[in-house]
């Protein structure tokens, strides 16, 4: 199981791993070798989230979700298909994490007193500068 939050765990045979061939680094070898990964999950058919969850990383991850409703997580840092196996997994959990986060509430404030007048003040100085600018015999 892979634990996303504290009430989400996704159980590991719902991912799919492949494997080809990928640029970066490797040398020689990566010419040869399948080491990029690519993990892929079924969001719309997932038995694990629930209905709320399914919508909020639907509308979350929309670029990175097909039109099935499957979601593609790509690694080709390191060397090894290990290594990709690993960081594909991680950047999965993260981007799960962050879709099921809530926002924090706007907490709407009112200017201060010296915030008003500074922007007083500046308003003031750039109408001044403005003035300096205009031709000596252009009177409105």
């Amino acid at each position: 199981m892979i634990e996303i939050t504290v009430d989400l765990a996704i159980p590991e045979w719902e991912l799919t791993f492949g494997a080809s061939r990928a640029g970066g680094p490797g040398g020689q070898n990566v010419n040869k070798v399948a080491t990029k990964v690519t993990l892929t999950f079924d969001v719309a058919g997932s038995p694990s989230l629930s209905e709320a969850q399914r919508a909020r990383i639907l509308e979350r991850l929309t670029t990175r979700i097909t039109k099935d409703g499957i979601l593609h997580v790509m690694s080709q840092r390191h060397r090894t298909q290990g290594g990709n196996r690993t960081a594909a997994l991680e950047r999965f959990v993260e981007l799960l994490r962050d879709a099921l986060a809530k926002e924090a509430a706007r907490v709407p404030t009112s200017p201060t007193r010296i915030s008003k007048q500074r922007r007083v003040t500046d308003k003031k100085l750039r109408a001044r500068v403005k003035e300096t600018r205009r031709r000596p015999g252009a009177e409105d």
